[in-house]
């Protein structure tokens, strides 16, 4: 069996397509594993304080875009070998796993534009109790470990306090804020500021391979329904 004319120019946009898709797996994963071990994420979100621990939900994130990455490079793969060998069996495969994850998609995105702004707010609140509690204790134990965990976030993102640099409260913890406090922002801008550059991130990754998917779904119908019709030699 062998494709001819239109087909077979399809086919190889197909094969073509794929290879796309497999190097946008690579890159998912890639990215995701760099947010996952980002020295500014990862120092935030493992910090720990009296019990109580920064928000997992960036975290949780991550490890779906890990293994989205890991499923595109398998959904990849199987379109090129499905292709390049005109076997309908494969793409059938691919075209239903494709559905799949595009439909994963969509739903990750609505839940992400619905929740953007969760994880820094959480991260904020994580913040907020650390500083608010170093304010009020007198324990130099507990105090101690809280200007331990305020030093981390002024280090990190180079801010200090919640509000203004000048307060009775910021000074305080001005041990632990940036040297030159005149170009630190407060930390509640820089939190925000931080995640969304991720999320902005993530947003132009998936839209370049939601239109991907697109493509991918519409050529392997038509390659699929060509090999259909070819003629058996």
């Amino acid at each position: 069996m062998g494709v001819e004319g239109c087909t077979k120019c399809i086919k190889y946009m197909l094969f073509f397509f794929n290879f796309i898709f497999w190097l946008a797996g690579c890159v998912i994963l890639g990215v995701s594993l760099w947010l996952r071990h980002d020295n500014k994420t990862s120092s935030l979100l493992e910090l720990k304080y009296d019990g109580a621990e920064a928000p997992s939900t960036f975290y949780i994130s991550v490890y779906i875009l890990i293994a989205v990455g890991a499923v595109m490079m398998f959904v990849g793969f199987l379109g090129c070998y499905g292709a390049i060998q005109e076997s309908q069996c494969l793409l059938g495969t691919f075209f239903a796993c494709l559905v799949i994850l595009f439909a994963c998609e969509v739903a990750a995105g609505i839940w992400g534009f619905m929740n953007k702004d969760k994880i820094s707010k959480e991260l904020i609140t994580f913040y907020d109790s650390v500083y608010d509690s170093g304010v009020t204790l007198t324990e130099d134990d507990k105090k101690q470990a809280a200007t331990a965990v305020l030093k981390v976030f002024h280090e990190t993102l180079n801010c200090c306090g919640k509000g203004g640099l000048l307060s009775g409260a910021t000074m305080l913890f001005s041990e632990t804020c940036p040297k030159d406090k005149k170009t630190a922002s407060n930390c509640h801008d820089k939190i925000r500021e931080l995640f969304s550059e991720k999320i902005y991130l993530i947003g132009i990754a998936a839209l370049v391979v939601a239109v991907i998917m697109i493509f991918e779904m519409i050529f392997s119908m038509v390659l699929c329904c060509g090999i259909r019709n070819s003629p058996v030699y």
